[in-house]
């Protein structure tokens, strides 16, 4: 009797537990934004601090483990480059990758760290804003983490730094120059699951 007892306990327990992680919200949109910093001279140019955002849908498949994926700009300023001076910098495109998100306790904050791939092309634009060259979308990565603090139901903030490295080049007066655009960004994003 004992053991039926027990299993019993254990099936309803174990079916509790269950029906906790259906109703948690698998989707979320997340917002962020801040300030870039190049770490590489892309074509041999200085930039100076940049800014950027992302918006990138979330899907959680597990309980710790999902995808995401969006669209990102980011913007850095140049005094002097091949492309002349007082042009801009801009690397915009996609972003996908995987999640993984985990409670830092009983708290209701969390830490996350992401890996993923970019799909992403950088615009050169002159003193006004007419692009000068553009090198086209190709493949880079990503990487992140951060924290999730809960500040109701459904909604976080989301401060964190994630690091990007694309690899293009353009063609200037039939010469082709390297673009290695590689950047650290300090962000802080909201997080709305749904």
């Amino acid at each position: 009797m004992k053991t039926k007892v027990l299993a019993l306990t254990v099936l309803v327990l174990l079916s509790m537990s269950s029906f906790a992680q259906v109703s948690e919200k698998r989707f979320g949109f997340e917002f962020g934004s801040g300030a870039s910093l190049a770490i590489s001279k892309p074509g041999e140019t200085e930039l100076k601090p940049g800014f950027g955002y992302e918006g990138i849908f979330h899907y959680r498949f597990m309980e710790h483990a999902g995808i995401y994926g969006g669209w990102g700009w980011n913007r850095f300023g140049a005094d002097n480059s091949f492309a002349g001076d007082e042009v801009c910098f801009e690397e915009t495109g996609y972003v996908f990758g995987l999640q993984f998100k985990h409670p830092v306790g009983k708290d209701a904050t969390s830490y996350y760290v992401r890996a993923g791939g970019l799909y992403n092309h950088i615009e050169i634009e002159d003193s006004e804003g007419d692009i000068t060259h553009d090198s086209g979308h190709g493949m880079g990565w990503q990487l992140a983490a951060g924290l999730d603090f809960q500040l109701g139901k459904n909604w976080s903030l989301t401060p964190g730094i994630k690091f990007n490295a694309l690899s293009r080049e353009v063609e200037n007066e039939g010469i082709n120059i390297p673009l290695e655009l590689n950047y650290l960004q300090l962000r802080v994003g909201i997080n709305k699951k749904f």
